[in-house]
């Protein structure tokens, strides 16, 4: 018996000595090469699978998570055209990533963005390799730069200003990237390029905006379970900080990005909301992106 109860709490002290996940991201990497369907297909596995790894199985961070923890995140990437010649990849990616919320089973998307200039070059056999301090490959400087905004974003959602060192880590990849002959990262060319859209986002004055990242997340989505009243509550709270945003840089597109993202679920959230959040709510909402009215309509219903 003391035989059996020993190898039991010896087998406890070995499960409390497994040390937390370095990594802080689980990526799934989707490469569509449906566009380019007559070239062979070994160069896009490889890409897939590299891309993946690199993503995966680097610790961006000194955060230590464990494997339940690790953000869930997609890049979804649309070959345009490939060139064998050159090597030359010119592609549209989506990146989104989900936050779990408290007390569901249900995740929240915490960030999405459409980058239209997603373009490098890569042959099969390349290695990817990031050093912060040598940024000379495209591919690795925009994987790199995606890895530390969706971290960034995800303490933000987490704690107040929460990601602000890993942002700027991202920060320091778009200064590196303005040497790349790429574009993308170059102020001016694009407002929702990489660097317009992490510029505003960090910019003082949009700080209402990281604000409203942690309230409408920690203070309402977390707390929807426990009491749906109140929590909602905070969420309408949380979108006047949005509109203080808007106002604050009337030509960022930071706003209407989050919008985007979140249109299905403020539009549900917002279902059983009183009169007041509902019409406060669809006055914000529509500040930011008229052009989506036919949705913002839904929550006054």
């Amino acid at each position: 018996m003391r035989s059996n109860r020993f190898i039991g709490c010896l087998a406890v002290l070995l499960v409390l000595a497994v040390p937390a996940q370095a990594q802080e991201l689980q990526a799934k990497v989707v490469i569509n090469r449906q566009q380019v369907s007559n070239t062979k297909s070994e160069v896009f596995d490889a890409l897939e699978k590299k891309i993946t790894d690199f993503l995966n199985d680097r610790q961006w961070t000194e955060i230590k998570m464990r494997e339940n923890e690790k953000i869930q995140c997609n890049f979804h990437i649309t070959v345009n055209t490939y060139s064998a010649t050159d090597n030359s990849f010119t592609c549209t990616l989506l990146v989104s990533s989900n936050r779990p919320v408290w007390g569901s089973n249900y995740s929240t998307t915490a960030y999405m963005v459409r980058d239209g200039q997603f373009n490098f070059n890569f042959r099969e056999a390349d290695q990817l390799e990031f050093n912060a301090n040598n940024i000379d490959n495209n591919l690795v400087a925009m994987l790199a730069y995606y890895a530390y905004v969706i971290i960034g974003m995800d303490l933000d959602t987490m704690s107040l200003l929460g990601g602000t060192d890993i942002l700027h880590q991202a920060e320091d990849i778009v200064s590196a990237g303005q040497s790349l002959d790429f574009p993308g990262w170059k102020a001016f060319d694009d407002a929702k390029n990489r660097f317009g859209l992490l510029n505003d986002y960090l910019d003082g004055s949009m700080e209402p905006m990281r604000q409203l990242q942690y309230e409408y997340h920690r203070l309402g989505l977390d707390r929807m379970s426990e009491s749906p009243d109140s929590a909602r509550a905070a969420i309408a709270e949380s979108l006047e900080l949005l509109d203080q945003a808007r106002k604050a840089r009337t030509m960022s597109q930071v706003p209407q990005l989050f919008s985007e993202y979140k249109r299905e679920e403020l539009i549900n959230i917002f279902g059983k909301g009183t009169r007041e959040e509902k019409d406060r709510a669809y006055e914000i909402l529509f500040a930011v992106d008229a052009s989506q009215n036919e949705a913002w309509q839904k929550i006054k219903k």
